[in-house]
């Protein structure tokens, strides 16, 4: 039955929050993609076929390896040896060294030559090689902010916080460079200037991050001022409720510092980036410099979640999981992992696994509802309504007194009562959603088609869907709803227009169709009304429009004198994306 869209809130979208932007060797890192027993690859058409092969599923481990092989019969091809830096890069593996020293214009190879510098204490070197990279794109910001790290880590601090001066003045990333000088200035002991420095970075920024905040916090708790770094936590988490699951964690070690050694700020820099290019859609570079980061400072939960998140867009959910490997126990962001593990579970179709890690982290957190929401949203996903509305019961109870931000809540709790024939409390839930965010489209869409499916007061459930297409006019489901209670009503001619409309907008959704097919055997035009209910049948429709549909295919082929025949299977469609 189609009432309107579910929402699935994102178990990260603390991962807004990672961008300050808005010692291991190279290679130290665990080969995340490398299978268990590498492909035994004896000639050079064997380690194409396998590089190939490799490299479509994901395993860039096993496609390193391949690649290196290949290089063996072919060592002067200069696109092979790039794209086998890059891969070796990508899987952690300490051959992307020897590979970056063939690349003298690969940007990419050549930090990291310099981040390898860096970590072997030759700093001199590595400033070197930083000033040497072009100024082009990110690189005329990242460039000097490696360059004055670089003198940090050989004790010039004084040399470094004069190279970012004059930047400090300017426009453009103004709060980065003041930040990072602030950061530069707490490392060498510069107590009266760094705490200078992070009030301009405060002031600089406006809106409070994570990375800013942890900086700040850490500052202030080292130097007596624990209560007022505590209340600056605490309000980002209030303002960020997921970032609320780490903020425990975050409180238990506020006085620790933040970097530690210069090469902690260097990977810094490359994961505020990554951050900034990935909200830009260029996730390909976004890897690179995870990686580089994680080669830096591979302790970076930071980048870790936001390098998983990557890989899982990417549909490489081993990499995003192994990405993760390394976090430890105790560290505060661990549960942001733990959800993220819960995802990636789910996405693999290991849906016990992703409920088992979620009711772990509910006993280890258990004030907090975001793990219960995830439970439920996964268990309605999977048509477990009863066992949904028992998890969403559970995250409600720790909500004494719910604002505007859970009307979400209340609007998927009414789902799966409604799908559990509990249609008393799912009106309640939805009129309780709307208290908390009067005028949200797609609870005026869910209760105004659930009305008109009852067939009662027509007329408000007209008005309500009405208001959700004002608000979300090119809204495939709420055009039909439109168009389905315009059609209830007797204006089949508007009703159809309506429908067209919806099934142009999603014309992949079975229960659209459906109506279209009722919405032209409403005007006499049987034939198409045949040919529309056939075809939702092939679009996966769910159980009871199913059954709806051979009603009424199995009636218009007897109104028709149309011999009785079943509908041609077909691929079934992709199920619409969750918003």
């Amino acid at each position: 039955m189609h009432h309107g869209r579910s929402l699935r809130r994102s178990a990260l979208l603390v991962l807004s929050l990672l961008s300050s932007c808005a010692a291991a060797q190279p290679g130290a890192q665990p080969d995340s993609t490398a299978t268990a027993r590498p492909v035994a690859i004896t000639t050079a058409a064997g380690a194409q076929l396998v590089a190939r092969h490799a490299l479509a599923i994901g395993d860039l481990g096993e496609a390193a390896r391949a690649l290196d092989r290949l290089l063996l019969s072919d060592p002067g091809n200069s696109d092979l040896t790039r794209q086998a830096f890059l891969t070796n890069l990508l899987a952690f593996r300490p051959e992307a060294v020897a590979l970056a020293r063939e690349l003298p214009s690969l940007q990419a190879a050549q930090m990291l030559l310099a981040d390898d510098d860096a970590l072997a204490g030759r700093w001199r070197r590595a400033e070197g090689r930083y000033a040497a990279l072009a100024d082009q794109g990110a690189m005329d910001v990242v460039r000097p902010l490696m360059m004055a790290w670089s003198a940090a880590g050989g004790g010039e601090y004084d040399r470094a916080l004069a190279q970012l001066q004059p930047l400090m003045q300017g426009t453009h990333f103004r709060a980065l460079f003041v930040l990072n000088a602030a950061m530069i200035a707490d490392l060498a002991g510069k107590d009266t200037q760094a705490g200078q420095l992070y009030k301009q970075a405060e002031a600089a920024f406006g809106a409070s991050n994570l990375p800013l905040l942890r900086q700040v916090t850490s500052f202030e708790a080292r130097h007596g001022k624990r209560a007022e770094a505590e209340a600056k936590l605490r309000q980002l988490a209030a303002d960020n409720p997921e970032l609320s699951l780490a903020l425990p964690g975050m409180l238990k070690q506020l006085d620790q510092r933040q970097v530690r050694r210069a090469t902690d700020g260097m990977a810094d820099v490359y994961t505020a980036f990554a951050a900034a290019l990935r909200g830009q859609q260029n996730s390909q570079l976004s890897n690179v410099l995870l990686r580089l980061a994680l080669n830096l400072r591979p302790d970076s939960t930071s980048a870790r979640l936001l390098a998983s998140d990557i890989s899982l867009a990417s549909k490489q959910p081993a990499d995003a999981l192994a990405v993760l490997a390394p976090v430890e126990a105790d560290d505060p962001l661990l549960p942001l992992v733990q959800m993220r593990r819960a995802v990636i579970a789910e996405r693999t179709d290991r849906t016990d696994d992703a409920l088992r890690i979620l009711a772990d982290v509910a006993r280890e957190l258990p004030g907090r509802p975001e793990p219960l929401v995830m439970q439920g949203d996964i268990l309605r996903g999977h048509a477990r309504y009863a066992e949904a509305v028992a998890a969403y019961d559970q995250a409600v109870a720790l909500i004494p007194r719910p604002t505007a931000d859970n009307w979400s809540l209340f609007y998927n709790r009414a789902i799966a009562l409604d799908r559990d024939h509990k249609w008393p409390r799912a009106e309640a839930d939805l009129a309780h959603a709307l208290a908390l965010a009067p005028g949200q489209p797609y609870v005026l869409n869910y209760l105004g088609y659930s009305l008109t499916e009852q067939g009662r007061d027509l007329p408000r459930a007209r008005k309500m869907i009405e208001q959700a297409a004002a608000a979300q006019p090119d809204d495939g489901a709420i055009a039909d709803s439109l168009g389905w209670v315009m059609l209830r009503q007797g204006d089949t001619a508007g009703g159809l227009k309506q429908l067209e409309r919806a099934a142009e907008l999603e014309p992949n959704d079975a229960t659209i169709n459906m109506h279209l097919g009722d919405a032209y055997w409403a005007v006499g035009r049987k034939l198409d009304a045949q040919f529309q209910w056939r075809r939702a049948m092939t679009l996966s429709p769910e159980p009871e429009d199913q059954r709806k549909l051979e009603a009424k295919i199995a009636e218009g082929e007897k109104a028709l004198g149309i011999p009785s025949a079943q509908a041609e299977p077909t691929t079934p469609a992709p199920a619409k994306a969750v918003p």
